[in-house]
């Protein structure tokens, strides 16, 4: 069967869209100003400080991961669309907090905040795509997944110049809280003409709980939980650090550091939208292996690079690179796992794919601060990356023998 290679769009698209924007904004902010933002609330980076501006993530990812566990049972008893709005709410009043805090343990605690709203979304907006697009998802969730490099590469660009011109970071965080009110309005109005299409009947947590524990047994997703752990890892570690390495390790400013940051976010929607239209869903495995090995060769340069023009040029090649991994293991996955509930997957996944980032940004701080400089640090990424083409490739051998035997065995009974 051929399938077009339009894309079609509606209201809830756009909605996902920009909440992916507004999300990325949201996320993006502390890393970009987190120089000048230590340095006010007294933790200053260059004075050991590194761990604890890493540990900012760690608070915000576990309420992150908590309201993830939660959000499928949310979800099934008031349905995706309303607890996906809501949750924009609460990023909104997150982000509104952390704007005001006049110390690191207020900042912690809206952060955390923050993460809550944040951890629906990241369960939510994955299989809120799937369902509007179940026909090759693969395609429409890596396009949906550009808007969250969109929104990187628009903020740290914006955010990065204010910075340098003397804006405080407090009316950033201010001004991404009002942005995430207009897609958090687009979803909480039901439209008629086309409505999302939501479960007939809400799910009694029990029938939630019995689709998470279905797919738990499941050997074969545990390979796929990993991968999404080091996937996470890796992407992470070049989006929440590079802008601070930049301004540490090459002596620039907020300024360049955001530039570096917005080099790696373009490399990323170049690599969604390119794979957007024209991957298909059978590709996916291959996509992913191919991707991790190139991503593996390129980051393994960033430690030894004193050529600021350079390491941006490979920045852009790591983005590219790392751009299918977080839709494309979770669509593949389904794929893998056709009897199970894929809005499960999907959580689950992800669920995983938080605490990877929440780790390897805390770990690569403490890394930095032991060895005193970020460098060594790096090194990080290219073992998360090789570890995943090790595992989607030991995946894809198993599946592949199994099938072989499936198939002889089928043919000997014959």
């Amino acid at each position: 069967m051929t399938h077009s290679r339009r894309l079609v769009f509606g209201w809830y698209d756009y909605a996902v869209f920009l909440c992916y924007f507004v999300y990325a904004s949201g996320s993006i902010v502390l890393p970009i100003a987190l120089v000048s933002l230590a340095r006010e609330l007294k933790f200053s980076l260059e004075e050991g400080g590194l761990s604890a501006g890493g540990a900012l993530s760690l608070g915000r990812a576990a309420m992150i991961l908590l309201f993830m566990l939660l959000c499928g049972f949310m979800a099934g008893r008031w349905g995706k669309r309303r607890v996906f709005g809501i949750s924009l709410i609460l990023t909104a009043i997150g982000l509104g907090l952390s704007a005001s805090a006049s110390n690191y343990a207020i900042l912690f605690f809206a952060l955390m905040v923050t993460g809550i709203g944040e951890g629906a979304i990241e369960g939510l907006a994955t299989p809120f795509v799937q369902d509007l697009h179940p026909d090759q998802p693969g395609r429409y969730l890596n396009f949906a997944h550009a808007f969250w490099p969109i929104g990187l590469l628009f903020t740290v660009l914006l955010f990065g110049w204010l910075l340098s011109v003397g804006v405080s970071w407090r009316l950033m965080m201010a001004s991404v809280s009002l942005a995430a009110i207009l897609p958090a309005a687009m979803l909480l109005v039901p439209r008629k003409k086309h409505p999302f299409p939501e479960h007939p009947e809400p799910l009694h947590w029990s029938v939630v709980h019995n689709q998470a524990m279905t797919i738990l047994r499941i050997r074969r997703f545990w390979l796929f939980f990993a991968a999404m752990f080091v996937a996470g890892g890796g992407e992470i570690c070049l989006t929440f650090w590079s802008a601070s390495y930049i301004q540490l390790h090459f002596s620039s400013s907020a300024w360049s550091g955001a530039v570096g940051t917005a080099v790696f976010a373009a490399g990323m929607i170049t690599g969604r939208t390119l794979w957007a239209y024209f991957i298909r869903q059978h590709q996916l495995c291959r996509l992913i292996v191919i991707s991790a090995i190139g991503g593996t060769v390129i980051t393994l340069c960033f430690p030894v690079l004193n050529h600021l023009g350079l390491f941006f040029v490979l920045l852009f090649l790591a983005g590219f690179a790392t751009a299918p991994f977080w839709p494309s293991i979770q669509s593949y996955c389904t794929d893998c796992l056709p009897d199970a509930d894929k809005t499960m997957i999907f959580i689950l996944l992800s669920c995983s794919g938080i605490p990877g980032c929440a780790f390897f940004t805390w770990l690569m701080g403490y890394i930095g601060n032991l060895s005193g400089s970020l460098s060594l640090a790096f090194y990080l990424v290219p073992a998360c990356y090789l570890m995943l083409a090790g595992m989607i490739s030991v995946d894809g051998i198993i599946y592949a023998e199994t099938f072989k035997r499936k198939r002889l065995k089928s043919a000997c009974h014959g």
